[in-house]
């Protein structure tokens, strides 16, 4: 009698549990965990459950035990963290120990402590990968930052540059057309100063297509410098002297290249503005910093003196993109403007 007992126990016992863990399965699978204090105390629930089925002590109940365990040390692990997995696995073992089904000690014992470590593994996985995705969003907030930033500056490029021209071109056919119906002679002249000005938008436009392309940081940036000194002398035709040595001077590569797009914006900025006719390009290491300067002869800027970054932006002087661009990448910046004498710029890039 107590046998058939027995058998019903272990019987029901094993239909209980077969729902119980296709339940927590199908949960489990299908996302409907919850999560907080209820998944806790769905955690809770399974643990109470397992201690239930060590608790009927019956031979025919070790395998359905064991598989339960590991499913819920499995479930532990995966959807909580190191303390819950910790907490679940002593909780076992010491009932277990208490209720003496020594089968089962060795399986608890070395799956509680190969949980446990996974739990703190996975939680140092977490970590790694919390901060990976941190620093790949704030990565993609400055790469924004600075397409938008690159916008702005050839927006304003050609604004101030093709656009200009061509407008100036619209207004000055618009002029010869008139001259033309009265004075033939006079259109021809006005047509030979057209060409003229013709040709000078095929020189900006040249110009303005050359700072587009991307720059080519070779491995010295002061040998890039060099190379970009000596073809603005024979594009522009104005004479050039570089100071600086061979000697490679380590910069970061993103660094190098904004860095030579300000000094080439500068030369730009010295053929279209300055009227020069010599410019004096310089590069110099100073203890931990690479200091550049561009020193030309030109008209120099309506005011005078030497100012900072920050002076620079208080007082809105100077050249906005190259501003902009220094203070974005965390370069010193200096303007020195001799008005009818030329002007200079230096920056101090950190090496």
């Amino acid at each position: 009698m107590s046998l058939l007992a027995g058998q019903e126990v272990s019987s029901l016992a094993t239909a209980v549990m077969a729902v119980f863990t296709a339940h927590s399965t199908l949960l489990a699978i299908r996302g409907g965990v919850a999560a907080g204090v209820f998944g806790l105390l769905a955690l809770f629930a399974d643990t109470v459950f397992f201690l239930f089925l060590v608790n009927l002590g019956m031979p025919a109940m070790f395998w359905p035990s064991l598989a339960f365990y590991l499913y819920l040390i499995s479930a532990a692990l995966l959807l909580y963290g190191p303390r819950e997995v910790w907490l679940v696995s002593s909780v076992s073992l010491l009932f277990v120990l208490v209720a003496r089904p020594r089968e089962l000690v060795p399986a608890v014992l070395v799956g509680g402590v190969l949980t446990s470590a996974g739990a703190f593994w996975k939680k140092r996985l977490d970590s790694t990968l919390a901060r990976a995705l941190k620093e790949a969003a704030a990565a993609g907030r400055e790469a924004q930052t600075a397409r938008e930033s690159e916008r702005q500056t050839i927006a304003a490029d050609f604004h101030d540059g093709p656009l200009q021209s061509f407008i100036s071109f619209q207004i000055r056919l618009d002029i010869l057309r008139r001259v033309l119906e009265r004075d033939l002679p006079a259109g021809l002249e006005e047509l030979r100063q057209l060409q003229e000005l013709c040709q000078s938008q095929v020189r900006e436009l040249r110009s303005f297509v050359r700072r587009m392309r991307p720059v080519d940081v070779e491995a010295s940036l002061t040998a890039a410098i060099r190379r970009l000194a000596d073809d603005f002398r024979k594009e522009s035709g104005i004479a050039v002297a570089f100071v600086g040595s061979d000697t490679p001077v380590p910069v970061a590569p993103e660094l190098s290249t904004d860095v030579l797009r300000m000094v080439r914006e500068a030369l730009h900025n010295v053929q279209k503005h300055a009227h020069a006719t010599r410019v004096a390009v310089g590069v110099e290491q100073s203890g931990k910093e690479l200091h550049i300067t561009i020193d030309d002869n030109g008209v120099g800027f309506p005011f005078g003196g030497v100012y900072s970054l920050d002076e620079l932006d208080l007082l809105r002087l100077g050249p906005v993109s190259i501003k902009r661009r220094a203070r974005s990448i965390g370069v010193g910046f200096t303007l020195e403007s001799r008005p009818g004498r030329g002007s200079g710029l230096k920056f101090k890039v950190p090496v």
